[in-house]
Parts: structure tokens; C-alpha cells; sequence
């Protein structure tokens, strides 16, 4: 596949990553609250996703399922309820008094951060779409695997340093600082932009 298209899909990958959505936030969120451990975890868990629908839709999976609306309905439900748990989390530790004393992180820590971004991100129609949209209109129908194997490779690439960057740009002092002193106001956005976005799944919109 000539560069130039492989740096267009690169491109689009990244519009669609950097624009704000559950994801961005729950990275940015885990970053400023817990440090960078657990937020590189959970970013490597949404990377795990991403990766996991380029595939599908390298071979058809994505395709089968726009074409089965219940199958997109069951992950938009399923996204929704995940979406609404996290805005439950938040408003919980929005209506704390103090923050929880903290912790060393260990290693069932940064698993548990790691199946969260992974579950976050497989029941995210809006990656189903993208990629199945990606394969369905960029690509050519007709390319061959090892063209379908450099744009999984491409937009794996630019995840692996689009997500973790959000992990160490949000868990630097200044940031986690900021985070302290803002805690419950943050904790109180980060609740109502998760129901927002569960809610606009429930109502038949993808999450962004």
C-alpha cells in the first residue's frame, strides 16, 4: 500500500483517538487520581481493544455486525451499562468528603486497569464503526492481506503511543496537583460526561 494512504489512515486513526470520548477520559481520569502505573495499564487495555476490532474488521467481523443491527445493539447496550458503572464511580467519589487514602499499586492493580480499558473499549460501537468504516471505504475491497496487515499495523502503531501519552501527559505532579485540589468538581465532570455518553448509546447515538 503506497505511504501516503498508510498516512492518511494514520491520520484519520488519530482525529478519531484524540477527539474526547469514554476512553480519553477514563485514561486521564486513572492518570491524575492514581498515578502512572495504573493509567499506562489501562491505557495498554483500550490498546488491546483497538487492536482486537482492526482485526475483526480486517477479516469481515465488523462488517457482519453492521450488517445485524442486534448484534451492534448487544455491544451498545453492553457499552452503555459500562459507561454508566464508571459514571456511578465517579459521582461516588465526587460525593467523598476526602480522597481515599492511598495505596502502593500492585500487580492485581494494574490487572484489573488493564481489563477495564480492554472491556471499555471492545463494547465501544464507536470503534466497531470506525473500523468496519475504515475497511468498508478506505481500504480497497480487493486489497490483498499484506495490505490489510500494514494498516492493522498502522493504526496499532499510533495507538501504542497515542493512548499511554494520555497516561503520561495526565499523571505528571502539575497534573495530579491539579487533580487533588479539584478532585470532586473533576470526579463530578468525569460522572456526567460517562452518563452523557452512556446515555447517547442507550438513545441509539456511538459513543465518541
Amino acid at each position: 500500500m503506497p505511504l501516503s494512504d498508510l498516512l492518511m489512515i494514520a491520520a484519520i486513526y488519530s482525529a478519531t483517538v484524540l477527539s474526547p470520548g469514554p476512553s480519553v477520559m477514563a485514561i486521564s481520569a486513572t492518570a491524575m487520581a492514581s498515578g502512572r502505573r495504573p493509567a499506562l495499564a489501562l491505557a495498554a487495555g483500550v490498546w488491546c481493544g483497538s487492536v482486537s476490532w482492526c482485526l475483526a474488521a480486517a477479516v469481515g467481523m465488523s462488517a457482519v455486525m453492521l450488517a445485524n443491527a442486534w448484534m451492534l445493539d448487544l455491544v451498545r447496550y453492553a457499552g452503555a451499562a459500562y459507561l454508566l458503572r464508571l459514571a456511578w464511580i465517579s459521582a461516588r467519589n465526587a460525593a467523598r468528603a476526602e480522597a481515599p487514602a492511598p495505596r502502593p499499586v500492585d500487580a492485581r492493580d494494574l490487572g484489573r486497569a488493564w481489563r477495564r480499558g480492554l472491556l471499555m473499549h471492545l463494547a465501544n460501537p464507536k470503534a466497531i464503526l470506525f473500523f468496519g468504516s475504515l475497511f468498508a471505504l478506505v481500504v480497497d475491497p480487493q486489497a490483498p492481506p499484506l495490505a490489510l496487515a500494514e494498516v492493522a499495523l498502522t493504526t496499532a502503531a499510533w495507538g501504542a503511543i497515542l493512548f499511554p501519552g494520555f497516561a503520561l501527559v495526565f499523571s505528571t505532579r502539575r497534573a495530579m496537583s491539579v487533580y487533588r485540589r479539584l478532585r470532586r468538581g473533576l470526579e463530578g465532570a468525569f460522572a456526567a460526561l460517562f452518563a452523557a455518553a452512556g446515555l447517547a448509546l442507550l438513545t441509539g447515538g456511538p459513543a465518541r
